[in-house]
């Protein structure tokens, strides 16, 4: 059965314990989770992947079918599936389920897809396509929210303010979100504290390039370098960034080392990586060796240093680093 994104709310009408969110709209998809807790679920979600579930398949056979005592009503949320979720889905849903909603969290499926194919089928089983929002979404979105607060902005403002979100519904709450704590404290707010505040999306475009960088995406890294016009105080910041970043790797480079197990390292890692991360994460761990990721982290904090002294300058030793990085690893 097909649910339309819009028909969200009926969420709490659908008695199916499973339901299928496909596409790329992780926003939309948290949006739709927080729907359902708020239909009597409490905060007891599980969250797996597919590889773990199989691994472990009688352990997660249990957690569907046994409930404690003290265990309120659950969401599991599968992600990175693949085709042979289905069997774990035909296997459990004809049997008794009580309190627990399977959701199965899939990046776009095409109309081939058998996944995709069973779910709008099948009466027992739901399916909700979430495509990207475009900008009138958005716009609406942030229109709702600066009404409600009753702050009053034009059509102009609200454009760049979704403009410097990037598309994104995550990015566009969070700096909704910071604005709403701003006006906790301030009576009035005016166009320039709003246009000061949400600049989230600059951010954003610092954490992209460091990580197309680091895992040699060239074309990426271009595309990234060519749509910004980054300041001499961006500098500073962008290699900050790539300095997190290369702390990460070399963390989980020494963990690899010591158990071989990249997949384990990932999973352990704190803070948790978010799983639509991962595997950047591990390309990016894979291509840095232990020592010459250890290399760059010298060589980012001796670089700091040079573009602070030399800040005339500093954009275009910015990027001489970023277009020559790969050297630093051979």
């Amino acid at each position: 059965m097909i649910l339309k994104s819009y028909q969200i709310s009926s969420l709490n009408d659908v008695k199916s314990n499973f339901l299928l969110f496909y596409g790329e709209n992780e926003g939309f998809k948290n949006e739709a989770i927080e729907s359902i807790l708020n239909s009597g679920f409490t905060n007891n979600i599980y969250r797996y992947e597919e590889s773990e579930v199989f691994n472990n398949y009688e352990n997660f056979l249990n957690e569907i079918f046994n409930k404690s005592f003290f265990e309120d009503r659950k969401i599991i949320i599968i992600s990175r599936v693949s085709e042979k979720i289905y069997s774990l889905i035909d296997e459990v849903r004809n049997k008794e389920i009580k309190d627990v909603k399977i959701i199965i969290n899939s990046n776009s499926l095409d109309k081939r897809s058998k996944l995709r194919s069973n779910f709008e089928k099948e009466n027992d089983l739901v399916c909700i396509p979430f495509y990207n929002d475009d900008n009138s979404t958005l716009v609406k979105i942030a229109s709702q929210f600066f009404y409600r607060e009753k702050i009053s902005l034009s059509r102009e403002v609200l454009n760049l303010i979704v403009e410097r979100c990037r598309g994104d519904r995550i990015n566009l709450k969070n700096e909704l979100s910071k604005i709403e704590s701003y006006i906790k404290y301030k009576k009035n707010i005016s166009t320039e504290d709003i246009l000061k505040l949400t600049n989230l999306a600059e951010n954003y475009s610092f954490s992209e390039l460091a990580d197309a960088c680091l895992s040699n995406n060239r074309k990426k890294t271009l595309m990234i370098i060519n749509e910004n016009n980054f300041s001499q105080e961006d500098c500073v910041a962008i290699i900050r960034v790539f300095l997190a970043k290369a702390r990460r790797i070399l963390s989980i480079r020494e963990m690899t080392e010591v158990n071989n197990d990249i997949d384990k390292a990932l999973s352990t890692y704190k803070p948790k990586i978010f799983w639509k991360d991962k595997e950047l994460v591990k390309r990016q761990v894979n291509y840095w060796s232990l020592k010459k990721i250890e290399k760059l982290i010298i060589y980012l904090n001796d670089f700091e240093l040079l573009i602070k002294k030399n800040s005339a300058v500093s954009i275009h030793l910015l990027n001489d680093f970023i277009l020559n990085q790969n050297q630093l690893n051979n």
